[in-house]
């Protein structure tokens, strides 16, 4: 620093810098983890603190769930905890300490505390929490002092920012709790930005009437997948359903009751899928579905497409499916193109339904290239229109 440098204006350089970076990190995360990351790290440098981490109040559950610790871990922390969740009733300036303020007019407001003596409080009338189990933690952790700022969404307590300093570094003061209320405030935007594209790209992937997922998202997933079965051979395999009497089921009793089909329908895909570690259930656009089964052998997946023609057959709506399998680990040739696999399992498909079969019909199981469903498959069609249709004859 210069002589003429005034310290306080060179402070506040440093904390608009902070501020900066820690939007830009978050603004650059693309999903809800790694923008919670992006979010500790930057509070946790912005403060000067060996640790820090984000929580999130589940309120239907009453607890506060860590998402993510960051620098120095003691035992048993864990950068991303799988369970790491408090009572909400442990932290009552969650609940009650907050709401308080604000039905005052006052607004949410950092607070500090110390592993060896009060807390240093924040906000209207200097009142503030004291939370024995966290100045506990302190003491067990090494830790000698934390700022702890809500996270404020929407008008509602979303979670908590914490930062914490070893034992034996200055400790936070009035000017650290009002720097962390405006870092908190800017993560609470930031983590609004990253639910609302979350959101975003599940509407953009995700059928809208049976939650599960739509056409892109397959497309987009076997794509990856075929990448995965060309450098290593994984197992690649589709199940293609065509459900069947619901044009029957619209046309006399409804279109509601039609709906309610494809939801029932999307269910019994969706626990059959399950079955398959991995796999993808998705609907593909009026009456049909499909399964994307990535590294399950291809016998597992004819069972399970079996399985689905049984449970489709016993709901009392419908008529059953009719189910075509096309699997790299059948002998279909090679598969260069989700485009092929899709013409392969369709022309499977066509062939259960011409049939009225009640099982599935598997693409190169009846002499491999010289198979019945592999040659239609293969066959070229100078009809314009789109694959999906190629075998509605």
């Amino acid at each position: 620093m210069t002589e003429c440098e005034d310290p306080v204006t060179g402070e506040g350089d440093a904390r608009l810098r902070a501020v900066v970076e820690l939007a830009q990190a978050m603004a650059a995360a693309h999903t809800p983890r790694e923008s919670a990351h992006a979010a500790a790290q930057g509070v946790r440098q912005a403060l000067g603190g060996s640790f820090a981490a984000i929580s999130k109040w589940e309120r239907e559950l009453g607890k506060l769930r860590v998402l993510v610790n960051v620098g120095e871990l003691a035992e048993g922390e864990e950068e991303f905890p799988e369970d790491e969740s408090y009572p909400v009733h442990e932290f009552p300036e969650i609940v009650g300490f907050l709401h308080e303020q604000w039905a005052g007019g006052g607004e949410p407001s950092a607070w500090v505390e110390t592993a060896e003596t009060d807390p240093v409080p924040h906000g209207p009338g200097d009142g503030g929490p004291y939370n024995h189990q966290r100045v506990a933690a302190l003491r067990r952790r090494g830790r000698g002092c934390c700022v702890v700022a809500p996270i404020v969404l929407h008008g509602r307590a979303w979670g908590e920012l914490y930062v914490a300093r070893r034992t034996g570094e200055p400790v936070f003061d009035r000017a650290d709790a009002d720097f962390a209320s405006v870092l908190a405030a800017v993560t609470a935007a930031g983590i609004a930005q990253t639910e609302r594209l979350a959101e975003a790209r599940r509407l953009a992937f995700t059928d809208a009437l049976t939650g599960l997922a739509n056409r892109r998202a397959v497309d987009m997933r076997l794509d990856e997948a075929l990448e995965l079965h060309r450098g290593g051979d994984v197992v690649v395999s589709l199940v293609v359903c065509d459900l069947n009497g619901l044009k029957r089921v619209n046309d006399s009793r409804g279109h509601a009751v039609g709906d309610r089909l494809l939801e029932r329908f999307g269910s019994v895909l969706s626990l059959c899928g399950a079955m398959l570690p991995g796999t993808l259930a998705a609907r593909l656009g009026g009456d049909e579905f499909c399964l994307l089964a990535v590294g399950p052998p291809a016998d597992e997946v004819v069972k399970v497409a079996g399985e689905l023609c049984e449970r489709a057959g016993e709901l009392d709506l419908g008529e059953g499916v009719a189910v075509g399998v096309a699997s790299t680990g059948d002998p279909i040739g090679p598969v260069r193109s989700g485009r092929r696999l899709f013409r392969l399992a369709d022309a499977a498909q066509y062939k259960a339904k011409a049939a009225g079969s009640g099982e599935p019909v598997v693409a190169g199981r009846h002499g491999g290239k010289d198979d019945p469903v592999v040659r239609l498959a293969d066959a070229p069609d100078r009809r314009p229109g789109p694959e999906r249709r190629r075998f509605r004859r």
